[in-house]
């Protein structure tokens, strides 16, 4: 019998609450909550590059939609809502309720975005 190598380890999958069980309303249609698990968030501090903001003052001249800063401001939301997701299913949440973002200015060029919503357990309504 021949030794075999050992199988390299792996992390466990990441659990998120999925985005299809987040809401902004204090329900989820066909579900109902049996337990509220708290509050839960993610937060995500970002800045701006110098290159970015040279590039979104090129951007501003010609007027229109600020791509390069419209990009940043969607993907720390994004950030912000991931973290959020991970942090209601380590605490065994599988849904969330009441979501909301919120940003505030740091510093110059400095932002903290928030994603935040209570954190529950629904069950199927029968």
């Amino acid at each position: 019998m021949q030794p075999q190598a050992p199988q390299p380890l792996q992390p466990p999958p990441v659990q998120i609450v999925p985005p299809w069980m987040i809401s902004a309303t204090f329900d989820l249609p066909g579900f109902r909550v049996v337990q509220n698990r708290g509050i839960v968030r993610g937060i995500v501090v970002r800045s701006r590059s110098v290159f970015g903001t040279i590039g979104a003052s090129f951007q501003t001249l010609v007027g229109g939609n600020i791509t390069i800063w419209s990009k940043l401001c969607e993907q720390t939301r994004m950030e912000a809502f991931e973290i959020m997701s991970l942090h209601a299913a380590e605490i065994g949440a599988n849904a969330i309720i009441a979501m909301r973002y919120d940003a505030t200015e740091i510093s110059t060029g400095v932002t903290e975005v928030l994603a935040y919503g209570s954190a529950v357990i629904v069950e199927p309504i029968r």
